[in-house]
C-alpha cells in the first residue's frame, strides 16, 4: 500500500499483525502434512492441536474449533448441515448466511436495526429477544421435523454478532434460550468484544491480523451438525492450513484492547460528519467502535468512492464482498432506508493503527465533497 494512502476498510480485511507473520513464515519453514503417520507429520498435527487449544483459550471459548477457510465456509458448515428444524434468521444478516438460508424465516428489525419483540406468523418460540419496553421475553421450546421427516429438533437462530455494514451490536447475551439453537455470525466481533454465550459461532482471521483464507466454525456440541468425513474430526475435508491457523493464533494471542480509543475516534468523526450535514447509521444504537456508516446527501457512494480513492482513502459501500456490485444495501432497506437514500451510504472502518490525524484527514475530505454536492 503506498504510504500516502489512507486505509478505513479495516471491516473488509486489516491488515496482518506482526506476530501473526511471524508465526505463518516460521510455519512455511517446517510444514508436514498433520495428517501423515511419520514423524513429520505427528509434529504438524501437534501444533495444529496446540493452535485450537490456543485460539480457544484466546477466545474463550469452551467447546470445539473446526477449521475453516473463513467465516463464510464456517456459516455454510455450521447452517447448511445443522441437525435442526426450522431455520430463522434476520433480514439484516451478511449474504453469507442469507444465501445459506434462502428458505427460512426472517426477522424484522427496528430502524436501528435491531431486532426486537418479533411478530411471525407461527407463533412457535417467535419471540426472543428484548422488547424495547416489556424486557426479556421468554420463548417456547416447540419442536418441528425436517424435510427428511425427523422429529424433536430444534429450531435454529442465526442472528449476527455485529453488523459488517453499520456496526450495530445485537443483544444476544439477552437471548432467552429455552433449547433453542443459537447461531451467531462474529465475523466482525471475535478478537474484539467477548463472545456471545452462542451454541455456534463463525469467526474470520483477517478481521482481526491474521492472513486471508483461514477461519474456524466454533461448535459446542458435534452433534449440532452432520459429519462430511475427511479432516477436521470429519467434519471438514481437506488438508488444514497449518500455517495460517498458526498465525490465526498468534493474531489473537496478540491483540491489544484498542476499541475504547477507537471509541474516541468514531464520536469526533460522528460529530464532524453531522456537521458537514451528513447522516449517521443508527446513530443511536448499540454499535461497535470499529464501524460506521455515513450518508452524504446528494451524491451517490459510487462517486463518493470514487473522490476519496482518488484522494488517496479507501472506504467502502456496504459489505466488500458485495461493494464490488455497488448494489444498494439490503441492510439499510431492511432499517427503513428507500434507495435513494440508501445508495449514497459509505462505510468507514478502523483497524489498531487508525490515529486522530486519520479522521481529520478524511473529514477534511468528507467536508468539501458535501459542500461541493449541495452546491
Amino acid at each position: 500500500m503506498a504510504a500516502d494512502r489512507l486505509y478505513l476498510d479495516h471491516a473488509a480485511t486489516t491488515p496482518m499483525l506482526a506476530q501473526a507473520q511471524a508465526a505463518m513464515v516460521a510455519a512455511m519453514g517446517s510444514w508436514a502434512n498433520p495428517s501423515s503417520p511419520h514423524a513429520d507429520g505427528r509434529a504438524a498435527r501437534a501444533a495444529l492441536e496446540d493452535a485450537r487449544a490456543r485460539i480457544a483459550a484466546a477466545l474463550g471459548w469452551k467447546g470445539h474449533v473446526i477449521f475453516t477457510s473463513g467465516a463464510s465456509e464456517a456459516i455454510a458448515i455450521g447452517l447448511g448441515r445443522a441437525n435442526a428444524g426450522r431455520v430463522v434468521t434476520s433480514a439484516v444478516e451478511h449474504d453469507a448466511v442469507l444465501r445459506v438460508t434462502k428458505k427460512a424465516e426472517r426477522l424484522a428489525v427496528d430502524g436501528d436495526g435491531i431486532v426486537r419483540n418479533p411478530v411471525r406468523a407461527e407463533p412457535v418460540e417467535a419471540h426472543f429477544f428484548l422488547s424495547e419496553k416489556e424486557g426479556p421475553l421468554r420463548r417456547s421450546s416447540g419442536q418441528a421435523s425436517t424435510s427428511s421427516g425427523r422429529t424433536d429438533h430444534r429450531t435454529l437462530f442465526a442472528i449476527q454478532h455485529v453488523n459488517n455494514e453499520t456496526g450495530v451490536i445485537q443483544p444476544l447475551d439477552q437471548v432467552e434460550r429455552d433449547g433453542a439453537i443459537l447461531f451467531a455470525d462474529c465475523a466482525q466481533s471475535a478478537g474484539k468484544l467477548a463472545l456471545p454465550d452462542a451454541d455456534m459461532i463463525a469467526i474470520s482471521g483477517h478481521k482481526f491480523g491474521s492472513p486471508p483464507g483461514i477461519g474456524a466454525l466454533l461448535i459446542r456440541d458435534l452433534a449440532l451438525i452432520e459429519a462430511s468425513g475427511g479432516q477436521e474430526q470429519g467434519y471438514r475435508a481437506g488438508t488444514e492450513n497449518l500455517p495460517a491457523i498458526l498465525a490465526m493464533a498468534a493474531a489473537l494471542e496478540a491483540r491489544a484492547d484498542w476499541l475504547p480509543g477507537a471509541a474516541t475516534l468514531r464520536a469526533r468523526l460522528d460529530a464532524g460528519v453531522e456537521a458537514a450535514g451528513g447522516v449517521i447509521v443508527a446513530r443511536d444504537a448499540p454499535r461497535i467502535p470499529a464501524i460506521a456508516s455515513y450518508r452524504m446527501p446528494g451524491l451517490s457512494a459510487r462517486a463518493q468512492l470514487i473522490q476519496f480513492d482518488m484522494a488517496g482513502i479507501s472506504v467502502s459501500a456496504g459489505s466488500a464482498c458485495s461493494s464490488g456490485s455497488l448494489k444498494t444495501s439490503h441492510v439499510l432497506y431492511a432499517m427503513g432506508w428507500n434507495e435513494a437514500v440508501a445508495s449514497e451510504v459509505v462505510r468507514v472502518s478502523f483497524g489498531p493503527q487508525t490515529c486522530e490525524s486519520d479522521i481529520d484527514r478524511f473529514l477534511a475530505a468528507w467536508t468539501a465533497m458535501a459542500a461541493r454536492a449541495r452546491r
